[in-house]
């Protein structure tokens, strides 16, 4: 009897739905209750584990202690395995033996202590660690996991997190020197249209991704529901670079408007292109109002224009430097800089991949490696036209215009002159 009555009273409080089956008439005392002979516990209630931390970094060999600790007495001794999931399949066997095999853990009746037990890495590679059991008392056992990452050698997480700070201050720094050189020069030909066109409108596109994954509650809820035990793909400082990107482009289109021009212009397939990524855009936020998609899948079509954008943006101001035979106006700073981001962000995926065994990580998303390498492969082609093939009609160009520069400014100080006279 003690038995049957402990589990009517842990399914009457862990199975809301069945409340509505218990007849309104019934003596009711504080803490307890007759009914039908059965002695129904109150304060009986479903108990959730929780680990000690969500993640742990290891390196092979090493070995770590966690504990899974209730969130309230357990009435009843509780036997709870473990379960391992690496990609999207959740097994009970560690069948790629990451770490070494964990044997389950016997949380005592009538306590809320916490059990300990040692976690060793014995691969590299990266593994989400879960629990399970068949005790009535617990619930929400899919909500708790670990992420245990293990690596070849600690030295090259610092290592890559030095990287990472390199490649941000390049990229960061990279739009300056473009700035610079339109001031000095007071003049922004050389600089192609298309490619500022291009440029802030895959930078307002990341930064609408961005803030809206970063920021809004709604669309993390979104991510999450779909990527139970992900992590948000966007952190501060991705926030921070985008809307740092957005600012200099823009003063480097109020540059445009102020300084010598000369008759350029945004081509007409330009517009035509921009203007088809916006429709795009418009007719999804529709889709996303009238709730035929979320508004996560809204965000990530910002994220399919930023990609097409930096697939095409540096097209234009390499044919012009062709069709010029000069990178006149064109900082060959940024191009620099630039390279250096993307060479250093490129080294950091390698490194990342060989330390943790995921090469998957690496060729496994072409997209995001395919880009960092095409970007790569413009800068190289906008050095060598640089400094090989243009250089000689580059120190002419700028001779001719230092000359030109010199003649306005007689012209204007003469026309002044006569002005007073």
């Amino acid at each position: 009897m003690p038995e049957l009555a402990r589990r009517l009273a842990i399914e009457l409080q862990c199975a809301p739905h069945h409340r509505h089956q218990i007849p309104k008439k019934t003596s009711a005392r504080k803490g307890k209750e007759k009914r039908r002979g059965l002695l129904v516990i109150h304060h009986a209630s479903c108990v959730t584990l929780s680990f000690s931390s969500d993640s742990l970094s290891l390196q092979i060999g090493d070995t770590k202690t966690l504990s899974l600790t209730p969130s309230d007495t357990l009435q009843a001794e509780t036997v709870v395995s473990f379960t391992y999931q690496i990609g999207n399949d959740i097994l009970y066997t560690e069948e790629k033996k990451l770490i070494l095999p964990l044997k389950a853990v016997v949380i005592p009746a009538n306590t809320s202590k916490s059990v300990q037990f040692n976690v060793t890495a014995n691969k590299a590679g990266n593994v989400y660690l879960g629990i399970n059991s068949s005790s009535e008392e617990l619930e929400d056992l899919e909500d708790q996991f670990v992420k245990i990452e293990i690596v070849h050698n600690s030295v090259l997480v610092i290592v890559n997190s030095v990287i990472g700070w390199i490649y941000f201050a390049a990229w960061s720094i990279s739009f300056y020197p473009q700035v610079f050189e339109n001031w000095r020069r007071k003049s922004v030909i050389g600089l192609n249209f298309d490619f500022l066109a291009y440029n802030i409108t895959g930078f307002v596109a990341y930064g609408v991704f961005n803030v809206g994954l970063y920021w809004i509650k709604s669309v993390q809820d979104q991510y999450f529901e779909e990527h139970p035990r992900g992590i948000n793909p966007v952190q501060l400082n991705d926030v921070i670079f985008t809307l740092h990107a957005v600012f200099v482009t823009l003063i480097t289109i109020f540059q445009c408007c102020i300084y010598d021009r000369g008759n350029q212009r945004i081509s007409n397939v330009c517009k035509l292109l921009l203007t088809l990524a916006w429709l795009f855009i418009g007719v999804s936020l529709v889709l996303s109002l009238t709730k035929v998609i979320t508004w996560l899948r809204y965000l990530q079509f910002f994220s399919y224009v930023k990609l097409g954008v930096t697939l095409i943006k540096y097209i234009p101001q390499a044919y012009m430097n062709y069709r010029r035979k000069s990178t006149l106006g064109w900082s060959i700073g940024n191009v620099l800089l630039d390279f250096t981001g993307g060479s250093f962000s490129l080294l950091q995926m390698f490194f990342l991949a060989y330390n943790s065994d995921d090469w998957s990580s690496l060729f496994g998303d072409p997209t995001k490696f395919g880009l960092g390498a095409f970007s790569i492969l413009f800068d190289i082609l906008f050095i060598v036209q640089h400094y090989c093939l243009y250089r000689k009609n580059q120190d002419y160009l700028l001779i001719r215009e230092e000359r030109d520069v010199l003649l306005n400014k007689e012209s204007s100080n003469l026309s002044v002159s006569n002005t007073y006279n």
